[in-house]
């Protein structure tokens, strides 16, 4: 690859792009680039077209020579990449405004990506990734796919599940993770390492380390003070004595499991005032667009953090730099198990830590996980196989127990009333509950 990579973004039009271009740029000693091919949907021209402009004038300030480009025909960019990474959202935020609000209607959590906002969203989802799973085997079976669409694990499980693409998922969790307790101790994100167990959105570190040095129960007692939350879920103090009888580190996304009632009470206060989270994103995202539209900015803008992307570049970008450089570190991603958490499917997929290198992301061996958190895995585990199943299938029975199942959902009365509303609401997305 020394004349460069083909890096092809799915969903080039989103506003978290132009970090994706800056982790590029920072990473130019390490990571050689030709092209950075823009892909997206008629329906997203506009925004497109602002995204590529800016880039080229990021790419210009920087001295790179890296061809920016952009298109709606799926397969010639993918044509001849090395790299591709999706971040699409089918739907776009309209779409994620109705996750939002149909749930809270019924009491329950409403998430883009937890609950029965991220099954709905699901369901639209892995249709359109399969397609392009298709494409990619017919085309470029040799390239990496970088998952970053949510909810990135159910659609990471899909891919590794039911095609040969050579699939990894992020999420820019974790590594927020680390970086908050590198802040608690003052010291750089390379001296952190976590032991993370669990799955996209519920994992859990169930071991901290500070340069070797197991500081976890120490961590703790100094987490439950200083503890926060990332920018799209609310924050709020976990209870001293839950933090001590979990004996691990949450990730922010418990709080709709371990504080349901808070949130729910929360999410619905907000939505009243404010609107719901997506609303406040279609806001944000308006007045980025805005901004990305002056012809001399040149930079990503300060404001791009609103959005809620934090360290998104840092992830995706250092996963490919150690792939191309073999650098076999340490990453946390979503992989296929393999018997790395004994207590889950092997064919499931988990976010933990792995071994990266020029084949991929190797997992690192946990074993069986303590009981107090074995139960609430297991069951959301078994949601997300069979929101997948329902999702291929278009099966409404299925889709019925999957959300039943989910921990979040009171009743399956409550299930089948939002199901529902879920496949009216959706219809021009989910054809194969539509056409059986």
């Amino acid at each position: 690859m020394t004349e460069g990579l083909k890096v092809v973004v799915i969903g080039g039009g989103s506003s978290y792009t132009p970090e994706l271009i800056e982790g590029f740029i920072k990473r130019k000693d390490e990571i050689l680039i030709r092209e950075i091919c823009l892909v997206d949907i008629p329906e997203g021209t506009e925004k497109l077209e602002i995204i590529k402009n800016l880039s080229e004038r990021m790419i210009k300030k920087s001295r790179l020579n890296i061809k920016i480009t952009s298109t709606f025909d799926r397969k010639d960019a993918i044509n001849g990449a090395d790299f591709i990474i999706t971040q699409f959202r089918v739907g776009g935020i309209d779409a994620r405004i109705l996750d939002e609000k149909i749930p809270l209607k019924y009491n329950t959590i409403g998430q883009e990506t937890t609950g029965a906002g991220g099954f709905a969203n699901a369901l639209r989802t892995i249709p359109v990734i399969l397609d392009i799973c298709k494409d990619i085997e017919e085309i470029s079976p040799n390239a990496f796919l970088i998952n970053f669409t949510n909810p990135s694990g159910i659609v990471t499980e899909t891919i590794l599940k039911l095609t040969n693409v050579k699939a990894i998922g992020l999420c820019n969790v974790p590594i927020n993770m680390i970086n908050m307790v590198a802040g608690i101790y003052n010291v750089d994100m390379d001296k952190v390492y976590i032991q993370f167990a669990g799955l996209n959105h519920l994992i859990w570190g169930m071991k901290v380390f500070i340069k070797s040095e197991d500081v976890t129960e120490k961590f703790l007692e100094s987490y439950i003070k200083k503890a926060g939350a990332l920018k799209n879920i609310p924050d709020f103090d976990w209870d001293p004595d839950f933090i001590k009888s979990l004996q691990m580190l949450p990730c922010p996304y418990h709080k709709y499991y371990y504080l349901t009632d808070r949130m729910i009470a929360e999410e619905k206060e907000i939505a009243l005032k404010e609107g719901t989270r997506a609303q406040l994103v279609k806001k944000i995202e308006k007045e980025l667009f805005e901004l990305y539209k002056d012809p001399h900015l040149d930079t990503k803008p300060p404001q791009l953090e609103k959005r809620g992307g934090a360290l998104y570049s840092d992830a995706a970008c250092n996963l490919i730099n150690s792939i191309i450089n073999d650098k076999k570190d340490v990453q946390v991603v979503n992989v296929k198990n393999n018997g790395t958490i004994l207590d889950l499917p092997e064919d499931a997929v988990i976010e933990t830590n792995c071994i990266i290198d020029k084949r991929g992301a190797h997992p690192i061996q946990i074993g069986h996980v303590p009981a107090k958190i074995r139960g609430l895995m297991q069951i959301v585990k078994a949601y997300e196989e069979l929101t997948i199943e329902a999702a291929v299938k278009g099966d409404y029975y299925t889709a019925l127990q999957a959300l039943t199942l989910h921990p979040l959902i009171p009743s399956a009365e409550i299930a089948k009333k939002i199901l529902d509303e879920i496949l009216k609401e959706n219809k021009n997305y989910l054809p194969q509950f539509y056409n059986n």
